[in-house]
């Protein structure tokens, strides 16, 4: 179960526009006070490069649709973007092949089962269930149109860096301590090759898939990325319109129901926004038309979501009113100021 203490920070409504650069500014830097020193959690070490990390870390930015970033501690640390690829490589695809085969091909219903879980496909006749989780990102890679496989990796690549309005990078270290260490995947995509689900050889999906979860992002780069997709599609700080509105919604709809894994429901409970984590500790939050939040500390709770960047999430979704659930009520209106202004009851 999520544990917040936010519940003293007045909540906003999420009508509305973010509040003025100068007070998200002081929030931003609250919400990194707050948390800094919080020292629950471990850092993930299953992925051995990923156990050097210093638990010490934590960057925290917000960045809205007018592109202004307000940020507050290590945002400028790379990691690696890890299972928050899946969203970005989803709304990708979604673009070029449309809603409607993503959905009959991958499916987009949370499995209420861990993010690398074989019984999830087993129990459903070999349907990934939801791009969110690896079996379904592995399946959605592979959907990608491209001639061969380094022109697929191209376009992942190059898609992930207009949403981030900057070149990513491979981080070379952490791709080939995770291409040691990818068993379970390559087993996945095995199992989905066994039931006709995979498009492409699975070695090569595999393979592209852990490039993905290997470039190098900051939590600024999460926020542009997030911010994007709260844009409609089009990166706040280059212009640039990157995905259709169409594929921006669809994402956002896919991250509020199975962006969290397991524990979507009680993130989307205690925070209302579509968000996706990695393990190496990163976490975008985005809330459509005001912008995003990316939070990096790689300190984890047992489902692999960073603790700083759940609290921080929190206390920033009430702080700026972001959270998509929370609405100040309409003014009543009597029956007689109706007709007065010329209105049928």
């Amino acid at each position: 179960m999520f544990e917040f203490d936010a519940d003293d920070i007045a909540q906003r409504s999420s009508t509305g526009t973010l509040p003025t650069k100068t007070q998200v500014d002081e929030l931003v830097a609250a919400a990194h006070a707050r948390y800094a020193t919080l020292e629950e959690g471990v850092v993930a070490d299953y992925i051995p490069i990923l156990a050097e990390a210093d638990p010490a870390w934590f960057g925290l930015s917000v960045v809205g649709v007018d592109g202004t970033a307000h940020e507050a501690g290590d945002t400028g640390i790379a990691f690696s973007i890890q299972s928050i690829s899946k969203a970005f490589v989803f709304a990708l695809v979604c673009d070029e092949l449309g809603h409607t085969v993503v959905h009959e091909a991958v499916g987009v219903n949370n499995t209420g089962l861990p993010f690398n879980s074989v019984v999830a496909v087993e129990l459903n006749d070999g349907s990934p269930m939801n791009p969110m989780v690896n079996a379904g990102a592995i399946a959605t890679t592979a959907l990608l149109p491209a001639g061969h496989a380094d022109e697929r990796w191209q376009r992942i690549r190059d898609g992930l860096s207009r949403f981030a309005g900057r070149q990513l990078a491979l981080d070379g270290e952490v791709y080939r301590s995770e291409s040691f260490t990818n068993h379970r995947n390559q087993a996945l995509a095995r199992l989905l090759q066994s039931y006709d689900r995979l498009a492409i050889d699975p070695v090569e999906a595999v393979d592209l898939y852990t490039r993905q979860c290997s470039l190098a992002v900051t939590a600024h780069d999460l926020a542009v990325m997030g911010s994007t997709l709260a844009d409609g599609g089009v990166n706040p700080v280059t212009g640039e319109r990157v995905i259709s509105p169409e594929s921006a919604r669809d994402t956002l709809a896919l991250l509020a129901s199975c962006g969290m894994y397991e524990r979507s429901g009680e993130w989307l409970f205690e925070i209302g926004l579509p968000a996706k984590s990695g393990v190496s500790g990163g976490i975008v939050a985005i809330s459509p038309g005001k912008g995003a939040v990316g939070a990096f500390s790689p300190r984890l709770d047992p489902a692999g979501n960073s603790i700083r960047g759940q609290r921080a999430c929190a206390y920033l979704s009430r702080a700026l009113g972001l959270n998509l659930f929370a609405s100040d009520p309409q003014p009543l209106v009597s029956p007689s100021a109706l007709a007065h202004e010329g209105v049928r009851s």
